[in-house]
């Protein structure tokens, strides 16, 4: 009997995967010497140093090392890195892999020793002024200069092999070891809230057992969270993924009562958890709140319309100034103290306008243009609140100081002094603003918006009034801003010109960029992210070490997100897709090749195909 082979098979026959390949040892250096440049410039800003004080095992680490340590493994696990397209094959993983990544990372960490005995034999404190001496005793780990050389070349040794070595494991391992890692590394950062809750619950002595009592988490406690989370990893992930993929594919009424019901098991955790939190916690929810007010409106802005504004600020400034002078009896000129409530009305009134001020004459611009003049306009609107010319409307450089809090139905006030009552403010008011984004992303202007953010030129084409527009999106935009603008006065109790430096406009968009553009559950995930853990421009987060460093980590969060993530956290489906369009014509060209190829071998009759049918028999 004859074995006959399908026309199709070779064609869907999944590309085999090529041998290792030789070590590309340009490519290691190169990296290598990025490593170790990245080691010294952390080193030289003092982050070390700083970041000692804060223990992530007890004794074993701390955030000072640990910064240090995950550059030469990001070097090792990056040096073996292929780029994945449709019909290349794929060199397997091998001992080149954990090689390349050990000489990786000894290069790497031949940047620390370098600067070990550069800072032990010459006096860099002139050229180099943010250094202090305690960063050559933490280099040298307390010792001499040359038992530092020796260590630092050995770590960075054996920690870019296990970044390489990262690579040998199956999908399933790796993503065990690295949840095992996060875990523990999450643990240590989230330490304060942790103990904080474990307090208003009444489990102070599992915080106990977890944490070391002058911080840092147990190197028991360690092993047991990452065993613990390594197991679940491996174990949960196919539950987790035939959930995602069974509520995806739901249809109709039931996919609306499944969502409505996950809205409502998150609405109710937010509800009920501030009640056993202190006001650390509290502080920090209602802190986050505000800065998600902020970037929802920004998000409709820049990541539905595509209006790159540089000025938000400006809209966050009105909407407290306003609230402050219609509700504060210290207001310099007019004091109508009028309810929280009733101003609110017109801080949203006023906000509306100064968007409609705003927008109006500069619309018309687009890209590197409309964003300078924005700009401008934000700061604009700050240096009138500071000047002296209206000094007698908003207090000039003095500000507007006791302003009362926020009277809801006059039933109870809301201020600062109680950083519960705050969150609650701040999540009904949050609660509002997702739901106008949610139906606006979803209307005709909605698509409006996403139209002229993919082409402007072709929307103005197809009959879309780009100039009402983008104005509905500057006026919508900022009256979400004075929402959180009128909280602000309110729970701060006083507002200063300062408050509303460009610089919070910038962090603002990092939020949106690093959360995802035009997604409303990506822009909560980049606040809690990044303000929750790093803080705001003046508000403290959970690593309050980090608040010098704040502006350095957003750097690079950028450009991280730039080059690995462009489309941000958790993106949005059309975004994701505008911006991996040309990866995607790509795969699909070489798959065609791929295709093309295989059926021109079939369709000629090759000869391979015979043969083996012939060998078969």
């Amino acid at each position: 009997m004859t074995a006959t082979v399908a026309p199709e098979t070779a064609a869907n026959a999944p590309m085999p995967a090529r041998p290792a390949l030789a070590q590309d040892w340009r490519r290691l250096v190169r990296m290598g010497a990025v490593g170790a440049v990245a080691q010294i410039f952390i080193a030289l800003s003092n982050m070390p140093v700083r970041l000692d004080e804060r223990l992530v095992v007890k004794p074993i680490l701390s955030l000072g090392y640990l910064c240090l340590l995950i550059v030469p493994f990001a070097a090792g696990h990056r040096v073996g890195h292929q780029i994945e397209r449709e019909g290349v094959p794929q060199h397997t993983a091998g001992a080149h892999e954990v090689a390349g990544g050990a000489a990786c990372g000894a290069i790497a960490g031949g940047g620390l020793s370098l600067l070990a005995v550069l800072l032990a034999n010459f006096d860099l404190r002139e050229p180099l002024v943010n250094w202090s001496p305690m960063l050559a005793e933490l280099l040298a780990f307390g010792h001499t200069t040359g038992f530092a050389v020796v260590v630092w070349l050995l770590i960075g040794t054996a920690v870019g092999a296990a970044g390489g070595g990262l690579r040998l494991l199956g999908p399933r391992s790796q993503r065990a070891a690295v949840t095992m890692v996060l875990t523990v590394a999450g643990a240590a950062v989230l330490e304060p809230l942790v103990v904080d809750l474990a307090e208003g619950m009444g489990l102070e002595a599992l915080s106990d057992r977890l944490y070391h009592r002058r911080g840092g988490v147990n190197w028991t406690s360690a092993l047991v969270l990452a065993a613990v989370s390594g197991i679940l990893a491996v174990l949960g992930r196919g539950r987790m993924r035939q959930a995602r993929e069974h509520i995806a594919a739901l249809e109709g009424a039931k996919r609306t009562r499944t969502n409505l019901g996950l809205i409502a098991a998150t609405a109710a955790l937010l509800v009920i958890l501030p009640l056993f939190a202190g006001k650390l916690t509290n502080e920090l929810a209602a802190n986050v709140g505000l800065f998600v007010l902020l970037a929802l409106g920004l998000n409709i802005v820049v990541g539905l319309a595509g209006i790159l504004d540089l000025g938000y600020v400006a809209f966050f400034a009105v909407g407290s100034y306003t609230a402050a002078v219609l509700t504060a009896a210290t207001s310099p000129r007019i004091h109508p103290e009028l309810p929280w409530l009733v101003a609110l009305i017109i801080v949203v009134v006023v906000t509306g306008l100064v968007g409609l001020f705003i927008g109006a004459p500069v619309i018309r611009m687009r890209g590197d243009y409309l964003a300078i003049v924005t700009l401008g306009f934000g700061e604009i609107i700050r240096l009138i609140f500071l000047s002296d010319w209206l000094s007698g409307w908003f207090g000039g450089a003095q500000g507007i100081t006791k302003i009362p809090g926020a009277g809801i139905f006059g039933l109870t006030s809301v201020a600062g002094t109680d950083p519960r009552r705050v969150f609650y403010l701040v999540l009904a008011f949050c609660a509002i603003a997702i739901y106008v984004s949610w139906r606006l992303e979803r209307s005709r202007l909605g698509r409006a918006w996403m139209a002229v953010r993919e082409d402007e030129t072709v929307a103005e084409a197809m009959g879309i009034n780009t100039v009402n527009v983008k104005l509905l999106a500057f006026v919508v935009g900022a009256v979400l801003g004075s929402f959180s603008g009128a909280i602000f006065s309110a729970k701060v109790g006083s507002v200063f010109p300062n408050s509303f430096l460009i610089l919070v406009s910038i962090v603002i968009l990092v939020v949106v960029i690093f959360g995802g553009m035009g997604s409303i559950v990506g822009v909560i995930a980049g606040s809690a992210v990044l303000i929750g853990v790093l803080g705001g421009p003046k508000q403290p987060g959970l690593l309050a070490e980090f608040s010098e460093f704040k502006l350095l980590i957003y750097g690079a969060l950028l450009i991280w997100m730039m080059l690995a993530r462009p489309e941000g956290l958790i993106p949005s489906v059309r975004r994701s897709r505008e911006l991996h369009q040309q990866e995607m014509a790509q795969d699909a060209w070489l798959k065609g090749q791929v295709e093309d190829d295989n059926g021109s071998d079939n369709g000629n009759g090759n000869n391979n195909d015979g043969r083996q049918a012939a060998a078969a028999t």
